[in-house]
């Protein structure tokens, strides 16, 4: 997907809500781009005058704007995550680099400058793709060798995208381009974007996938310069397909489904803009799904260009049962209206990763639920536990905070709703509420500054049978997103929000009755 242009900061801004949260912070000046050692997260922590949006545990870039992660791949064991990057953001110009950063166990990243540049070819600059390890040699470049697929748009316009191949002999830390032609040209049609490469070790060969408006293309290779076309899967109503995924997952109970993914924006249809995915099977060549609407890895607002990658022990060794996931905590209609501009000197945040498994409804079909990544646990810096709390009505608890974790699991006899209000306004007028109502579950950002000034965009749901009695909750906010995770995480919401820094209140709410919070939990993190 293309990288955007910058535009002036204070421009963006203009006659909208974030520039509002804005206002209450004086601007900070753009900072410098840091060393490749940095941490990623910790640079910027502290604002002009101590005043910060920086997020607290969550992946942030270090200056200037993100936008689409890259799928990250594992390496000296160590993951490297790659993600578009634009240093010419506050400039004005147009365009993409990869930049890396690396970690361990998910949660501390460590910056390490641009890996794969824009603009050293006539193909200028980058936009997403895929990295892979090629152990075997087959491209020729050496065992161990990390290429990179990428499409990029020769002549600087967005109607002619085509796949380009990059490659590194140092462990991933910088690349060289392999001439200037594209190892997959493009056919003739506008949308060709977007390579997902992934390696069929039953079949010997490369398979990539590829966004082609409402088809995701098949391709094969032997050495991943040569490609050929396979075979698609075509799905219409949902806008066009970006950032393909594809990958082989086992249940618990040992059924083993193919995943396609793909971000989509199914807004007009009521549904999210997020991450789509059929669960089926895969024979090399062609996908087929177990049913033909898709469903979704995220039902909030702002989680789109997400990728899925290869969970890992300690030696390496892949689990079968589980991949993890992150995706860029924003949205196209309104990517750059946000007050962490001026307050920190970036535009571009990610998700929490998340470890996502497949499991069995009650009918037979397959999903995907999610929690996230165990490594969290690790960082967790002050832990609040009130236990089980009693509520009718509206309770506010004597806890102030910007950034943290509340669990708790609520169970009723008869209510209508019930759940959190989250970084609440000393007044009580100005909150975010994530929780249950009548036959759905919810995140509602209407009432805090956030950047979707139409107004269309302020609730998610999904479905929840409140005869149930009981719900469990897991709620992760921090300074400008809010990740909420139903049950087994099989429905989770993220949306991005702008709260006042002085809105930092916690409430529990119910509608229609009273009911217990249990085994209510705080935990903030220290990253």
């Amino acid at each position: 997907m293309p990288g955007t242009s910058g535009i002036s900061r204070r421009a963006l801004f203009a006659g909208s809500a974030a520039g509002t949260a804005a206002a209450l912070l004086p601007a900070g000046p753009a900072t410098a781009a840091p060393q490749p050692e940095a941490t990623a997260r910790g640079r910027a922590k502290a604002g002009a005058s101590g005043a910060s949006y920086r997020a607290a545990y969550h992946f942030t870039v270090p200056d200037q704007w993100k936008n689409d992660p890259q799928r990250p791949i594992w390496i000296d064991g160590e993951y490297h995550y790659y993600y578009l990057y634009n240093a010419d953001y506050f400039t004005g110009a147009v365009g993409t680099a990869w930049r890396l950063a690396t970690t361990r166990d998910l949660v501390s990243f460590s910056d390490r400058g641009v890996a794969v540049p824009k603009d050293t070819t006539p193909g200028g600059d980058l936009w997403s793709g895929s990295a892979v390890v090629d152990t075997g040699n087959t491209a020729g470049f050496g065992a161990g060798a990390v290429v990179v697929i990428v499409t990029m748009s020769p002549g600087g316009g967005t109607d002619h995208q085509e796949q380009f191949l990059y490659y590194s002999t140092d462990g991933g830390r910088s690349f060289s381009n392999y001439g200037t032609d594209p190892v997959l040209p493009n056919p003739g049609v506008a949308d060709f974007r977007d390579p997902k490469v992934i390696r069929d070790e039953d079949r010997g060969r490369w398979v990539m996938a590829l966004a082609e408006n409402d088809k995701i293309g098949f391709y094969h290779s032997d050495d991943l310069k040569s490609w050929v076309y396979a075979g698609g899967f075509v799905h219409d109503g949902i806008g066009v397909l970006e950032c393909p995924d594809l990958f082989r997952i086992t249940a618990g109970d040992g059924t083993v489904k193919w995943v396609l993914g793909a971000s989509a924006n199914g807004k007009s249809s009521g549904l999210p803009n997020t991450y789509a995915y059929w669960t089926g099977s895969f024979d090399g060549s062609a996908f087929t799904a177990d049913a033909s609407d898709p469903q979704w890895l995220d039902h909030g607002w702002d989680w789109y260009a997400a990728v899925t990658f290869e969970k890992r022990d300690a030696s390496g060794a892949v689990d079968s049962g589980a991949r993890y996931a992150i995706g860029w905590v924003n949205n196209w209609d309104y990517a750059n209206t946000t007050p962490t501009i001026d307050c920190d000197g970036f535009n571009g945040s990610d998700s929490i990763v998340r470890e996502v498994i497949l499991k069995k409804a009650s009918d037979g079909t397959c999903y995907l639920a999610s929690q996230p990544v165990a490594g969290l646990d690790s960082y967790v810096s002050r832990t609040v536990n009130l236990g089980d709390v009693t509520v009718n009505g509206t309770k506010v608890l004597d806890y102030t905070g910007i950034s943290y974790e509340v669990t708790t699991s609520i169970d009723w006899s008869q209510l209508t709703g019930a759940g959190l209000q989250l970084r609440r306004s000393p007044d009580g007028g100005r909150h975010i509420d994530a929780g249950i109502y009548d036959a759905y579950a919810f995140l509602n950002r209407r009432n805090t500054v956030n950047a979707d000034t139409s107004g269309k965009w302020q609730e998610s749901r999904t479905p929840f049978d409140r005869s149930a009695g009981t719900v469990k909750l897991r709620v992760l906010v921090d300074r400008t997103s809010v990740e909420m995770f139903v049950d087994d995480g099989r429905y989770v919401h993220t949306s991005q929000v702008f709260p006042y820094l002085l809105d930092t209140r916690l409430a529990l709410f119910t509608i229609g009755g009273s009911a217990v919070f249990r085994n209510t939990v705080i935990r903030e993190f220290s990253v």
